[in-house]
């Protein structure tokens, strides 16, 4: 790649990087303080700061590689570093998805309104159940990413900056079928909780629908509030199911360079890609969030008055002084 381009895509990932800390950081500020006042945390806060710092630790782990892909590329000829960047990235990334997944279920056990037995015990009990089920996610994440991060060989990375340079085609052959293997595997297995995430987000319409159908009979104006709750959460579950195909076709192309000539790029590219979902999602759900929203415009106003108030004293010291 020329220069110009490197600066360009360090540039796009760089600002892409400051959006998702910026975002995520809040999220978990806020969601901590609160916690600190309040001396206790209810469940939605737990999900969004437990996503949230996955999602920092996600976007940390995506802009590593790409520094060191761009700045340092001998060390992609080595194994051990690389592999535990590989581990880290697997790691987070199902942390993520897992959960975006747990966030999604509870919007539809808390706001969705059926009366089967089976939704209203797991609606009961969904609360007491939040932070058994994010240490699951976390083991279950943990024991997915060891036996792939132990199969990805030395040669894998060898290959994706060093087989333009070095005749490792040979090589490459030999564990083309082990290595696709294990990225089919893992990518299916991110396609699980996706699944759940999108079941969840049917019932959820189902049930939007249902209700709505109900308050045009009974002649109910259209600011129901459990109608608006309906709303809000299907926004925010909607726009995880679209940024997370983006950033699954992204993962895809970032991890299969392997087969691709211009690998170096199609890293890049992918990674740009990938970082979109856990930036702009977190703006998102500060925006469908009461708390975080009222929050925000907080920060937001207080900054305007800061800068309201520096202006003046700028303007001042702008000024010529005459001769004293």
């Amino acid at each position: 790649m020329t220069g110009k381009v490197e600066d360009t895509l360090m540039l796009l990932a760089a600002g892409e990087f400051s959006l998702g800390i910026l975002g995520n950081a809040f999220i978990g500020l806020v969601n901590c303080v609160d916690w600190i006042k309040n001396r206790k945390i209810t469940s939605i806060d737990l999900i969004l700061t437990s996503l949230a710092i996955s999602r920092i630790s996600l976007l940390c782990i995506i802009l590593l590689d790409c520094l060191i892909l761009v700045l340092y590329p001998d060390i992609y000829a080595v194994g051990k570093q690389m592999r535990i960047i590989d581990y880290f990235w697997t790691l987070t990334n199902h942390l993520m998805v897992w959960f975006a997944t747990c966030l999604s279920i509870f919007y539809f056990l808390k706001i969705a309104n059926f009366f089967h037995p089976l939704f209203l015990w797991m609606k009961w009990r969904i609360d007491g159940a939040i932070p058994k089920i994010l240490l699951g996610c976390l083991a279950l994440s943990v024991f997915i990413s060891l036996p792939f991060t132990k199969n990805l060989g030395d040669d894998f990375r060898r290959c994706v900056k060093a087989k333009v340079k070095m005749n490792l085609t040979l090589r490459c052959r030999v564990n083309k079928t082990q290595y696709a293997s294990i990225k089919i595997g893992l990518n299916l297995l991110t396609l699980l909780p996706f699944s759940v995430s999108l079941i969840s987000f049917l019932l959820l319409i189902l049930s939007l629908w249902r209700h709505t159908r109900r308050m045009q009979l009974n002649a109910t104006g259209y600011r129901d509030p459990s109608i608006e709750a309906h709303v809000r959460a299907t926004r925010a579950v909607t726009s995880f199911l679209l940024l997370f195909i983006a950033y699954y076709l992204a993962y895809l192309v970032a991890t299969s360079s392997y087969f691709m000539a211009e690998t170096e790029l199609a890293v890049i590219v992918g990674e740009l890609i990938a970082l979109i979902c856990p930036s702009v999602h977190s703006v998102i759900l500060i925006l469908e969030n009461k708390k975080l929203r009222k929050a925000s415009l907080r920060v937001l106003w207080k900054v305007k008055s800061s800068c309201c108030h520096l202006l003046p004293y700028e303007k001042q010291l702008a000024q010529p002084h005459g001769p004293s």
